[in-house]
């Protein structure tokens, strides 16, 4: 009877010591910040109806800054004359003001609620899923604790976010190294069926294709002529931009799958999405089968939520979202 007591107590002991820091949980704040639930959904209720933008671009900008330090806001930092900050990475100038700007909304009604308490990539991530709710899409978990990386360099960006003329191949490479499968890649990609992309994302499709065609071919004719129409001007106006479902743009939907079968993928990667032998199935069943998609676009969601937390010494709570609480000089 002794040894089985002595091993349930070291047991016991075992859980009880891991530092609270070390475990996210979705209860994490329930006694030191009971209100943050209601306080990020009405911030982000308050923006999203002003700017009904502002469900892609925070979802756009939690992706961005999971993918390269992990889920810790470094994408938030603001460059300095010490540092320039993944922010004002070229693949970055084009994430929209209304992200950045919910996220300050709701971390200054935090620190009024409960000062010093909520990480600002906590705050991200569940304004992220609550967008994603509030314009049609999924509700999944959202596992609370994260810290506030002390990381964010504009260097260290290059090759680790898919770009609109990358390859499937390099794509899949940039996935796989954050341990997302095929599967995985797809479903998070059906994050483009709310947003916008810039003309210089997909001119190549409309203008001198190649020596055959001014236009790619696999796109629908009278989608390219439109598409032409818009980005007339997109030389001398680099903001022009278009929705990247034509069909359904505000709604968090299947539609983006739809679309891409029928030529009306906006991007190059969307048309390789519908070709590449290793994509097209899971494309296809996400087009046919809406809850399959949002099933696993929030298993996705919530693995990739997970990427790189950081946590302990290991991070902090930022008093501001754009600036790490002490500047740093040197590397």
């Amino acid at each position: 009877m002794a040894l089985p007591l002595l091993l349930s107590l070291v047991l016991v002991f075992s859980l009880t010591s891991i530092p609270a820091e070390s475990r996210l949980s979705t209860t994490y704040y329930s006694k030191t910040c009971p209100r943050l639930q209601q306080i990020v959904l009405d911030t982000i209720t308050n923006k999203q109806i002003t700017s009904p933008t502002t469900a892609a671009g925070t979802l756009r900008l939690f992706f961005h800054d999971c993918m390269i330090e992990g889920c810790d806001a470094s994408i938030l930092i603001s460059s300095n004359t010490f540092n320039k900050a993944e922010r004002d990475a070229d693949i970055n100038h084009s994430l929209p003001g209304d992200a950045f700007d919910v996220v300050v909304r709701a971390k200054t009604a935090l620190e009024i609620e409960c000062p010093g308490k909520v990480s600002c990539s906590d705050i991200l991530a569940l304004a992220t899923r609550d967008l994603v709710t509030m314009v049609g899409g999924p509700f999944y978990q959202v596992y609370l604790g994260r810290k506030d990386g002390f990381v964010s360099k504009a260097s260290n960006v290059e090759g680790k976010l898919p770009k609109s003329d990358m390859g499937m191949d390099d794509i899949i490479n940039l996935f796989t190294a954050k341990r997302f499968s095929i599967q995985e890649m797809v479903a998070l990609s059906g994050a483009h069926t709310i947003g916008f992309s810039h003309c210089k994302e997909f001119a190549n499709r409309l203008f001198n294709y190649s020596k055959y065609s001014s236009v790619d071919p696999t796109l629908n004719p009278r989608y390219a002529d439109g598409l032409k129409k818009a980005c007339a001007n997109y030389q001398s106006n680099p903001e022009i931009s278009t929705f990247n479902d034509l069909m359904t743009p505000n709604k968090f939907d299947n539609m983006y799958y739809q679309n891409l079968p029928r030529g009306l993928g906006l991007l190059a990667t969307d048309r390789a999405m519908i070709e590449d032998l290793r994509t097209r199935p899971f494309a296809l069943k996400y087009a046919y089968d809406q809850t399959v998609f949002f099933e696993d676009f929030a298993r996705a969601m919530e693995k990739l939520s997970l990427v790189g937390v950081k946590q302990g010494k290991w991070g902090e709570i930022r008093r501001r979202c754009d600036a790490f609480n002490y500047i740093k000089t040197s590397n």
